[in-house]
């Protein structure tokens, strides 16, 4: 469920009708709700009620300081993944023991900024990090407090590029490994080992390969407990999704995953962390764009818009789908057409969708791509020098510009021409 929805003929963000927005900002922008990203954290909080928990957002989905303040006051934690997201979760206000530090490279610059900060622990990857993280926190005086991440060899029958649980992918440990690997870490005085993290992918429609990797973890504690470490909390990761086409069947419910969490880890009493990212963000975003021109090809129309892969790379990337609706709610019984949906990039990747049926459309026309609220601004770029384009969120009949579009000047004087140019 989100909160754009047509009113009077007029989608609207809550109670602000979308073409305002347009008229105030410019084309294209982002706009989230905060009525939608509230509701979807707190169906994940609800859905662990009972347990000892912690829902930490994966910030990496959607990361502008407004959002995150959004949630951290509603009581999320935040998982990072780089010292730029520690520093941004802080910045917006987010403490230090609500901050989980994954990742397969920090840095030691990083770990030092986290230990410095304050962390709630940091989710180790290899062996290498390990012997870093203990050395930089010795070097402070202090003990880092850590889970491993096992990777447990499950099939998350997901895009292959947001696949992370299978042994041929980059992250973690291999589970087979993890008692020595454990046994490594608690030799190592920089380190306190507290948990176990995995992770197995993202955009997974069906709670089995969760429920495969879980009864693997909870096996797993079992031997480690019995090696005589105290492991008291599982970081569970992420990666449940959202239905990005409204014709397929919705994934699992937030409830029927924390019933399956419940099912399988809640004999263990062990404090759980999940790390909801997509489902949180995806369905609270637009991204809303102006047709430009409407051109007629060989055998097919094609609507070109002001909005192009830059702003929304998914579909280039991934050969993701969106929802693209118009603004004005076309009149009943309007008959569709099939249109190559198009950006202006000089690259024939910059396509949105090929002979999707839409009703008829002109120049000017606005239209939203719906479920764009996760990994689409924070993987823009100013590829073709085109400004990054704004964020704005809604609450209620309000709306703010929660990132501006820079000048064309601005974005240029970035640059440095050195002298000997």
């Amino acid at each position: 469920m989100d909160h754009f929805l047509y009113k009077n003929g007029v989608l609207h963000a809550e109670d602000v009708p979308v073409a305002d927005i347009a008229a105030a900002v410019g084309t294209p922008f982002y706009v989230y709700s905060t009525a939608t990203l509230l509701r979807h954290f707190r169906l994940f909080d609800e859905a662990l009620d009972g347990m000892d928990h912690l829902v930490c957002y994966a910030m990496k989905a959607a990361s502008n300081q407004a959002i995150l303040k959004t949630l951290g006051d509603a009581g999320a934690g935040m998982d990072v993944v780089s010292g730029g997201e520690y520093r941004r979760a802080r910045a917006a206000g987010i403490p230090g023991d609500r901050i989980v530090f994954s990742g397969v490279g920090k840095t030691a610059d990083e770990i030092r900024t986290a230990l410095a900060g304050g962390i709630r622990q940091f989710n180790v990857e290899s062996e290498p990090e390990m012997e870093v993280l203990s050395a930089v926190a010795l070097s402070m005086g202090k003990v880092a407090p850590i889970t491993i991440r096992v990777n447990p060899d499950v099939d998350a029958k997901t895009h292959a590029k947001i696949a992370t649980g299978k042994s041929e992918n980059k992250f973690g440990i291999p589970i087979a490994r993890a008692r020595a690997v454990y046994a490594h870490a608690a030799s190592l005085a920089g380190l306190e080992v507290i948990g176990i993290d995995v992770h197995i992918g993202s955009q997974l429609t069906d709670l089995a390969p969760f429920e495969a990797a879980y009864q693997k973890v909870a096996d797993l504690t079992e031997q480690l407990r019995a090696d005589g470490h105290n492991i008291r909390r599982l970081d569970l990761g992420g990666g449940l999704g959202i239905p990005y086409e409204r014709t397929n069947a919705a994934p699992p419910l937030p409830t029927d995953y924390g019933a399956m969490v419940k099912r399988t880890l809640g004999h263990l009493n062990c404090e759980i962390e999940i790390e909801p990212g997509r489902l949180i963000a995806g369905n609270a975003g637009l991204m809303v764009s102006k047709v430009i021109y409407v051109k007629s090809g060989e055998g097919r129309d094609f609507l070109i818009l002001d909005g192009a892969m830059n702003d929304l790379i998914r579909p280039a990337m991934y050969d993701a789908y969106h929802d693209i609706i118009p603004v004005i709610e076309p009149a009943p019984g309007t008959e569709q057409q099939p249109y190559d949906i198009v950006g202006p990039v000089c690259e024939s990747g910059d396509t949105f969708a090929k002979q999707r049926m839409m009703p008829p459309l002109a120049a000017d026309d606005l239209v939203a791509f719906r479920s764009a609220g996760a990994y689409g601004a924070v993987m823009s770029s100013e590829y073709n020098s085109r400004p990054l384009i704004p964020e704005v969120l809604v609450k209620g009949d309000q709306f703010a510009v929660i990132r501006r579009r820079p000048s064309y000047e601005e974005m240029i004087n970035r640059d440095t021409i050195p002298e000997w140019v």
